[in-house]
């Protein structure tokens, strides 16, 4: 206003300033004049000099002291805020256009504030307001009042990709169509990737203004990982010189314990290596490479299986040439199999070469035509495939012409010649690997041709057995399971005298997928499932946008082995598969780098989010005019001359109102004052209502929500109980007390709540509400190891707070009683633990058996593990938006169950206990 940082939260207030005219007229009004009458006795007072006298009219300083008591009353009803961003802010509409991918994560919180302070001043100001982030670029932007804004911003969360901006265009377009007015805040993350550029020439070719916004501070990530024979390196790339240039990367294994951590120091580079010197023990079991202190999926790097160095032993029937090692097939694979494997030969000629190689208890036995005859050799390799080994082989004169049974299929003797002068034939190709192989999704080249091949018999399920296949269709590759260890043939040489193969990159790619299978076990040849895409691998956990692994959320879909392993939508970075044999899906590929975002015409404000909130300038202007109104007072009494001061009780009232005056004065040690409550937690007294704590992250928050409201409409169609929409809460900033039951889902990772929640929790339990606890990690803890990521951020969380003795839910707990009758309390998952308090110990002198056991109170915590929120949710039509673990209709009515047995605890305490012992308290009444 006027130029200044100035706005008011109530502007139609400021229309009584036009009122002060009529003030200013009242407070000039001279009463009429007396009238005279002749009274004798008074001329004896002819000729005196008064000594007070009254004037005609108002002194102009009384005056213009009223009137400023008045302006600043009005004023302070309008609500006056300094600093606001209103005053910077256009007239029309405001989109608030905001990066959420994984760039964004680290200032989240920063972003939001902005983004909020932006958000409201303008609604204040009378503006529309719309809220959209890339990652919801097809979804509708519709205007949002200033509760909407509030509920709007708390709900978002920063995703684990990188979201085509161009996705978001469609909305916004449509958007300004409607309002062709509105000025578009960007609230940018920095980085190009997902196309930044194409997007700000877009918005400024049909936006009327665009404003741009980003932090201070590039993005770091990880590109890559990569186990090399001596140490495991990982490679870090940044957006630009603004980002950290030194820092570390923690090594985690799959429960996030710390096995390494590396320095790194960019330097003048955009790129750089941190490099884990660590057995190859060790180096096996990390799954998770992280920035540390850089809280974000674009700084998580997932390895799985495939990345694992396995030991490899090699054994060859050819005779060693060390003057010619290209004439060696063992020079092919060590040359293929050392950037991923760490390979031992046999050198020991006075000792059996096999039996020799496996007692190095390698992962991978190849050998390169050989026969194995019975005795020791066989006892030896058929040991090794007992215990889940990879035995692999190549063709040659020898296996052709051996009688060997470690062969995945029967195989015919003597070799099928191609191209040769007594063949008619020409040497083949390789066809196209087909889904279920674990070559699928390799390409194979032209250029890779076969001159001679060992053939297999024909026979029944052959072809389940072969994974690669040469264009005519006999087979290339075949393997079969043996015991618990895999078989795998290669009908080829290992060197080039039957073909070029082993010249070729896909014969690395093919022996660093046949390698990942000795860490799979039960995959390989006999596949679970198979599609278009070869095998499906169901998302098993992913990131959230601070790249935090837990459960995936509702639209996540299932990889094939041709996915390009870099996370979308549908497909978010994590973990794909199953426990044994899983797929990393990463945010970045491998390699990739990030850069600088170059936003074209638009103006850019870089270092602009860190914000100033508005003063409140009442707190000023209240006391002010109480000031004024005491210096009037003084100045009345003073010109009536003093009198009224020489009264006790006018001297009292003035003490009292300096003291108001004094008090009013804000300083810097006032302490706040106490908010107002809000309409909802109003409401919340009234009516009664679940809720549940917001995390942040916005798939857990939405299902907690959507689950929440189906069990709040299961209990009204069940039971008596008819409670109102649930509702999510701040634990740090909202009033906990107007709800009987709060769940609270556990998301590892994300930062713990401010000090002001843990408090308030402790309040909430001692005051008699339940707070459910759900960790929703049952299928990750493990009976007596190591504590989950969860189940250790709870511990954090509840540090300080008083929480009772806990136990499992006792089969005789009146939890498992209040409705319904059930065994154990049950969610998406059916194998975890729910914890409760203890009940006191038995009675020794009762005799009577009791069918329901209850505490002297509703427990104040209770906590689950079976992602309790994802069972219960539905869509609008009733279709559950979660498949259950192990499934089935029975595991979702029992999980409705199990909430309507929980809330009816919390509701009614003890009553079930007492209703069922109704004879035993009836009997001791009459004693």
């Amino acid at each position: 206003m006027f130029g200044l940082p100035l706005a008011f939260a109530a502007p139609a207030v400021l229309a009584a300033l036009v009122g002060l005219v009529g003030l200013y007229f009242l407070l000039r009004v001279t009463p009429p004049s007396p009238r005279r009458a002749i009274f004798p006795p008074l001329r004896l007072l002819i000729g005196l000099d008064p000594t007070e006298t009254t004037p005609a009219r108002t002194p102009w300083p009384i005056l213009a002291l009223r009137l400023a008591i008045g302006a600043l009353i009005i004023l302070a009803m309008a609500e006056p805020l300094w600093n606001s961003f209103a005053a910077l802010s256009g007239s029309g509409p405001l989109l608030v256009v905001i990066d959420d991918g994984f760039a964004a994560a680290p200032a989240w919180d920063k972003r939001m504030d902005f983004a909020r302070e932006r958000a409201q001043a303008a609604a204040r100001g009378g503006r529309i307001v719309a809220i959209q982030t890339m990652s919801q670029g097809g979804q509708d932007v519709a205007p949002l009042d200033r509760a909407g804004i509030e509920g709007r911003l708390r709900s978002l969360s920063p995703v684990p990709y990188a979201p085509d901006r161009a996705a978001a265009l469609p909305a916004v377009e449509r958007f300004l169509a409607r309002e062709p007015n509105t000025g578009i805040l960007w609230i940018a993350d920095g980085v190009e990737v997902g196309g930044a550029r194409a997007f700000s020439a877009r918005l400024a070719s049909i936006a009327r203004s665009v404003e741009v916004v980003t932090d201070n501070r590039g993005a770091l990530a990880l590109a890559g990982a990569d186990n090399e024979a001596g140490a495991l390196t990982a490679q870090i790339t940044r957006s630009d010189a603004r980002a950290p240039a030194t820092g570390s990367v923690r090594a985690l294994d799959v429960q996030g314990r710390e096995v390494g951590r590396a320095a790194f120091d960019f330097g003048a580079n955009m790129t750089v290596d941190a490099r884990f010197d660590l057995p190859v023990e060790l180096r096996n079991d990390v799954t998770e490479l992280v920035i540390d202190a850089e809280r974000s999926a674009g700084a998580t790097w997932l390895i799985d299986e495939r990345s694992r160095r396995r030991r490899v032993a090699i054994a060859s029937g050819a005779s060693a040439d060390v003057a010619q090692p290209l004439l060696a097939p063992s020079y092919y694979l060590k040359r293929a199999l050392q950037p991923f494997a760490d390979i031992s030969e046999w050198h020991d000629s006075s000792s059996d070469p096999i039996v020799s190689l496996l007692d190095q208890k390698p992962s991978v036995l190849v050998l390169a035509d050989m026969s194995v005859a019975p005795g020791p050799e066989l006892d030896a390799i058929t040991q090794f495939l007992d215990n889940g080994g990879v035995l692999l082989r190549f063709a040659g004169t020898r296996l052709a012409a051996g009688d060997d049974t470690l062969t995945p299929t029967a195989l015919r003797r003597g070799g099928r010649l191609l191209g040769g002068a007594l063949s008619w034939e020409s040497p083949k190709h390789i066809a196209p690997f087909e889904a279920g192989s674990p070559f699928f999704g390799l390409a194979a080249p032209d250029e890779v041709t076969v001159s001679r091949q060992v053939l297999a018999e024909p026979e029944t399920g052959l072809a389940e057995k072969t994974w690669a296949r040469l264009a005519d269709g006999t087979p290339l590759v075949t393997a079969e399971r043996r015991g618990k260890g895999l078989i795998v043939l290669f009908h080829v040489t290992a060197d080039t005298t039957w073909s070029n193969l082993p010249l070729s990159g896909l014969f690395v790619d093919m022996l660093r997928r046949i390698v990942a299978e000795a860490g799979a076990p039960g995959q390989g040849a006999a596949k679970a499932k198979v599609g278009a895409h070869g095998t499906v691998r169901p998302p098993l956990r992913t990131l959230t946008g601070f790249g935090v692994l837990g459960p995936p959320p509702a639209q996540a879909e299932p990889i094939g082995d041709d996915f390009s392993g870099v996370g979308d939508p549908f497909h978010p970075p994590g973990f794909y598969g199953s426990r044994d044999s899983s797929r990393a899906v990463n945010a970045l590929a491998e390699g990739q780098a990030l850069a600088r975002a170059d936003y074209g015409p638009l103006t850019v404000h870089e270092g602009a989010l860190a914000i100033t909130p508005p003063i409140d300038l009442r707190r000023w202007l209240l006391p002010a005019a109480l000031v004024g109104l005491m210096i009037d007072a003084l100045v009345s009494i003073w010109l009536m001359g003093g009198a009224p001061l020489r009264r006790p009780k006018a001297l009292a009232a003035l003490a009292v109102a300096a003291a108001l005056g004094l008090v009013s004065v804000p300083h810097q040690l006032r302490a706040a004052e106490a908010a107002p409550i809000s309409d909802r937690d109003m409401d919340a007294a009234l009516s009664t209502r679940l809720a549940y704590v917001m995390t942040g992250d916005a798939t857990v928050d939405e299902t907690s929500k959507l689950g929440l409201t189906t069990l709040t409409r299961v209990l009204a169609s069940r039971t008596s109980a008819e409670l109102a929409e649930p509702v999510g809460l701040d634990p740090a900033r909202d009033e906990l007390a107007f709800y009987p039951l709060i769940y609270w889902p556990i998301v590892a990772g994300l930062p713990q709540p401010k000090p002001e929640a843990r408090t308030r929790i402790a309040a909430f339990m001692k005051n008699g509400g339940t707070l459910v606890f759900d960790t929703r990690d049952a299928l990750t803890a493990r009976p007596g190891g190591s504590p989950t990521s969860e189940a250790l951020w709870l511990r954090t969380l509840l540090e300080g707070v008083d929480v009772p003795e806990l136990e499992p839910v006792p089969h005789d707990h009146v939890l498992t009683k209040t409705f319904y009758l059930l065994d154990r309390m049950v969610g998406r998952t059916a194998i975890g633990q729910t914890w409760i308090e203890a009940l006191p110990p038995a009675d020794p002198n009762d005799r009577v058996q009791r069918p329901a056991r209850a505490g002297d109170s509703v427990s104040p915590i209770i906590i689950a593990s079976d992602d309790l929120a994802a069972a219960w949710a539905e869509d609008i039509d009733g279709r559950p938006l979660f498949p259950l673990i192990p499934g089935g209709a029975r595991q979702r009515e029992l999980a409705l169950r199990s909430g309507i047995n929980l809330v009816m605890y919390t509701l009614t305490g003890n009553y079930k206990a007492d209703q069922v012992h109704a004879k035993d308290i009836l009997e001791r009444l009459t004693r």
